[in-house]
């Protein structure tokens, strides 16, 4: 373990990763810029640093795992960022979900600077990364991840090697649409269900186990019957993926007329607010169009319709 390891970027998923490798005895130098999230992980051990540079000088390996394209450009390259600091050699690999083809213009912009890059996004809820059970999904040199394998199986439990340089991020993306396509598609359906007249729990129950299940069926739809909308991704930072697709779609010509819809619905959901909650919450477009909500019968409502 005489690897130096450097860890920027200490949210919901990166705090967790960089505790998991901390406590798999690996020295592990920090940076974030919010102060409580450096606090949390430097009470587990880790050395907190002031800026990406300061970090690049005194590590081997350094991974990131930011919440967009924009932060990862500017901890690399901006103002005391990565560049200013890093020796030759220095190897970098970015946990974060961020566009296809940004990571593979950094990727080149690094191997003129004799620096590694390796796109390598993760899937898998807050509880995953805390139990070190991600899927990382590997883009960049196979010698590369050979060397890493060993610290990345501190974090994840399937670990895929994708190919070169921006693999990964393509990979996480085609998921995501995937996902998002689902969590579209959930949101639509729903609503007209509960026009209709139908138990919103009896449909969960087949909705979840039947032949119409998906994992964002699965996920959100019980929480939605709770008038739940605060665990996991927050739409406004999960809309990334579809701006990145819709790049994808315009420079290779490349026709995705879901993904595209799936994108609107997504939009009407920010323009009425909706961004700091997670994807569950598109139902609640389809739901105000038709003046209905999917959710569990309240006692009331069961004792006034008995009466009825």
């Amino acid at each position: 373990m005489g690897k130096r390891i450097g860890f920027i970027g200490l949210g919901e998923m990166g705090k967790w990763m960089a505790i998991n490798i901390l406590k798999a005895g690996y020295d592990v130098v920090i940076h974030d810029i919010h102060p409580a999230a450096t606090e949390f992980v430097a009470a587990q051990g880790a050395r907190a640093l002031e800026s990406p540079a300061e970090v690049a000088s005194q590590v081997d390996w350094l991974f990131l795992c930011l919440p967009d394209t924009a932060v990862v450009e500017t901890v690399i390259f901006g103002a005391n960022g990565i560049i200013d600091g890093a020796e030759a050699g220095l190897a970098i690999v970015d946990f974060s979900t961020i566009s296809y083809l940004p990571t593979v213009e950094f990727g080149r912009r690094l191997e003129e600077a004799c620096i590694q890059f390796a796109d390598a996004p993760i899937s898998g809820m807050e509880s995953r990364a805390q139990a070190g059970n991600l899927t990382i999904m590997f883009g960049g040199a196979e010698s590369l991840l050979d060397e890493l394998r060993p610290v990345l199986e501190v974090i994840g439990n399937d670990i895929v090697f994708m190919g070169a340089v921006g693999n990964g991020q393509l990979t996480k993306l085609v998921n995501q649409l995937l996902f998002n396509i689902c969590c579209a598609g959930v949101a639509e359906v729903l609503p007209l269900a509960a026009k209709l007249g139908l138990d919103p729990e009896k449909v969960t129950r087949v909705v979840t186990t039947g032949t119409g299940r998906s994992f964002a069926a699965e996920f959100f739809v019980p929480m939605t019957l709770e008038n739940r909308f605060d665990q996991g991704y927050p739409l406004e930072l999960a809309y990334k993926d579809l701006v990145s697709a819709a790049e994808i779609s315009t420079q290779l010509k490349i026709p995705l007329p879901m993904t595209q819809t799936t994108t609107t619905i997504f939009q009407m959901a920010l323009a009425a607010g909706l961004g700091c909650e997670n994807k569950g919450s598109l139902i609640k477009v389809f739901e105000q169009m038709l003046n209905v909500e999917f959710r569990r019968k309240k006692m009331t409502d069961i004792i006034n319709t008995q009466r009825e």
